[in-house]
């Protein structure tokens, strides 16, 4: 099965396709640019490197978030609005999922973190499912670096750009309990989420692109602020 696979959660942008087991190409870059600048022209330089052109992929992954509302927000529509034209298979991947499946031949725990802003990371747990693979445990959520040691009990394993924020605290604090990674491992890579989408399609899983939404986890700076102007306004509450 040919797939598509794309991130856009973070700084980091990448671009993968894959013909079953075979990563064919793959594209990642760490950029300030906005996502929309290079996503599309990302995609027809692999199509075109690789032989391949849109009609033969036959199936469509992009991440969901947590992460950059904007980055997320361009990344789904364009995957999205791919699948329904062509009426190919989709599914949306969590990008904290798709940070900790590299660790599945681990036997350790991951704390996988992104950066939040605002002096917050997200964060999600995962621990070995067996076979390679891992399993998330609870949902994503929005939390403090100082709230993170009080959930480890025991030598975990840590990546995600909220690493590269938070470590030298969280080593500070867990000692030899935090297990930090190198830099290859704190970006997402869309082959990732590739092999991912590949053995949810392999399982007949499917997501509808035309009701799949952003993973935000927290309310966007946007939204902070209307709510703040509608309760100074009295509009809220009562």
């Amino acid at each position: 099965m040919k797939i598509l696979a794309v991130d856009t959660s973070t700084v980091s942008g990448s671009v993968a396709l894959l013909d079953g087991e075979t990563l064919t190409a793959e594209w990642t870059l760490h950029s300030a640019q906005t996502h929309n600048r290079r996503l599309l022209k990302t995609v027809e330089f692999l199509l075109k490197e690789a032989g391949w052109n849109l009609d033969q992929v036959e199936g469509f992954a992009v991440t969901t978030g947590p992460g950059s509302f904007t980055g997320l927000r361009i990344g789904l529509t364009t995957v999205k609005t791919l699948a329904w034209t062509l009426k190919k298979p989709f599914v949306g991947i969590s990008s904290l999922d798709a940070l900790a499946a590299p660790f599945g031949f681990s036997s350790l725990p991951v704390c996988t973190l992104l950066d939040a802003r605002r002096n917050e990371l997200y964060c999600a747990f995962h621990l070995p499912a067996g076979k390679g693979g891992v399993r998330r445990v609870g949902a994503c959520e929005t939390i403090s670096p100082e709230r993170v040691p009080e959930r480890i009990l025991e030598p975990t394993v840590f990546c995600g750009d909220g690493w590269l924020l938070a470590g030298d605290f969280l080593r500070e604090k867990l000692g030899d309990l935090a297990i930090g990674t190198p830099g290859i491992y704190h970006v997402i890579r869309a082959s990732v989420v590739g092999e991912i989408a590949r053995m949810r399609f392999l399982a007949g899983e499917s997501d509808d692109p035309l009701t799949a939404v952003p993973l935000y986890v927290r309310a966007s700076e946007a939204e902070v602020r209307n709510l703040r102007h509608a309760l100074a306004a009295g509009t809220v509450g009562g």
